[in-house]
C-alpha cells in the first residue's frame, strides 16, 4: 500500500512539471478497427467495468501490438520514452 502512494505521488509530481502542458503534434494515420481497439482500451482503463476488460482479453495479438506500437511512438513523438520506461520500472519494485 505505501508503494502505491509513494508511485502515485511520483506520478502527481511529474505530471505538474514545467513543460507537460505543452502541446505535443502527433499526425496519426490509422485504421478504423484500431481507432475502436484503442477507444475501447482506454475506456477499460479508466473505468471499473469487469465486461469491458473481458472483451479486451478477446483482442487478437497482432491488434494489441499495433496499439502498442502507437502507444510507443506517440510517446517517442513527446520525448517522453524514456520517462515512461523509469515510470514502469517504479511500479515493478
Amino acid at each position: 500500500m505505501a508503494t502505491t502512494n509513494v508511485l502515485g505521488t511520483v506520478y502527481e509530481t511529474l505530471l505538474c512539471s514545467p513543460g507537460m502542458n505543452e502541446v505535443v503534434k502527433i499526425d496519426v494515420k490509422m485504421s478504423r478497427k484500431t481507432v475502436l481497439l484503442l477507444n475501447s482500451v482506454i475506456e477499460g482503463g479508466i473505468s471499473d467495468d469487469n465486461e469491458r476488460q473481458e472483451l479486451l482479453k478477446l483482442v487478437p495479438e497482432e491488434d494489441l501490438a499495433k496499439l502498442k506500437e502507437f502507444a510507443e511512438d506517440c510517446l517517442g513523438k513527446a520525448g517522453l520514452k524514456e520517462l515512461s520506461e523509469k515510470m514502469k520500472s517504479l511500479e515493478t519494485k
